[in-house]
């Protein structure tokens, strides 16, 4: 731990010695320590008190140690949560009224209230897995484990995700309006909707819940969701943000061509008309 790190011990009682270490969590540079026997909670209020955010619950997650094992649960009434090993391998979905174990060494909380979404980091002591690499394939630049990307479905995902690749450790970013993200690229808005719909109707036949249907259907939380799960699963990363740029070079020498030929097209009609008058 850098010595600049803030921390803040939450132990509820104090460790005997053969307990096991403390869980590490990390929102915004802050660390918290969490003892076996001690809860910990995050919502807009609680021992993570996370943003004065009225979409987010005032007590959303608990982190408790039992059964041999730490566990993340959703006391929420309507947010999902993604929790996903750092390196892309694991993810899981956590809707609200239920829990799930944390069993890897590195893994994040992920989950969105209103237009913003959060990510918590979670460094779990003695854990139960660990996660091999030998099943992942990689073809080219877009394809991860299963999932390969057409190069405009991922710059849909870029697009909504670049402030999130840009950010520097954990915290809270702002997802972009389809408007905003298609104007990045020099898209229109239903060009930009439409390949939204692929992407998301791509992913949802493969098993990624959220991206259709009921609450999902709600554009804010699809685009937020989409965000989620691939920067979870690693399907784009910082190195990708170049093709926004490009993408928009290329769009707009498109437009200044198709502008310079309308131009000489209404000169060439405007020149033989004249000639047609003599």
């Amino acid at each position: 731990m850098r010595d600049d790190d803030t921390v803040a011990d939450m132990s509820a009682q104090p460790s005997s010695p053969g307990d096991i270490p403390p869980l590490e969590i990390e929102f915004c540079g802050e660390i918290y320590r969490v003892d076996p026997g001690s809860t910990f909670t995050i919502g807009r209020v609680g021992d993570l008190a996370i943003d004065d955010n009225p979409f987010l619950h005032r007590n959303f997650l608990v982190i408790e140690y039992h059964n041999n094992m730490w566990w993340v649960r959703n006391v929420g009434s309507r947010i999902a949560v993604t929790v996903a090993e750092n390196a892309g391998m694991l993810q899981s979905w956590i809707g609200p009224g239920t829990q799930l174990p944390l069993v890897v060494s590195d893994m994040s909380l992920v989950f969105t209230a209103g237009p913003t979404t959060y990510e918590i980091d979670v460094t779990v002591p003695d854990n139960v897995y660990e996660i091999s690499d030998r099943n992942r394939t990689s073809v080219g630049e877009t394809t991860v484990g299963q999932i390969v990307l057409s190069p405009a479905q991922k710059l849909v995902i870029l697009a909504l995700a670049e402030q999130w690749l840009k950010r520097v450790g954990t915290g809270s970013v702002d997802i972009p309006r389809s408007e905003e993200a298609a104007e990045r690229i020099g898209w229109t808005r239903s060009r930009f909707n439409r390949k939204l719909d692929y992407v998301c109707d791509k992913l949802d036949q493969l098993g990624v819940k959220g991206l259709r249907g009921g609450q999902g259907a709600h554009a804010t939380y699809r685009r937020a969701r989409l965000v989620e799960y691939a920067v979870a699963a690693q399907l784009v990363s910082i190195d990708d943000l170049p093709m926004l740029d490009e993408e928009l070079k290329a769009n707009q020498r498109a437009r200044e061509l198709a502008r310079i030929q309308r131009a000489e097209r209404a000169a060439e009609k405007k020149r033989n008309a004249a000639a047609v008058r003599k």
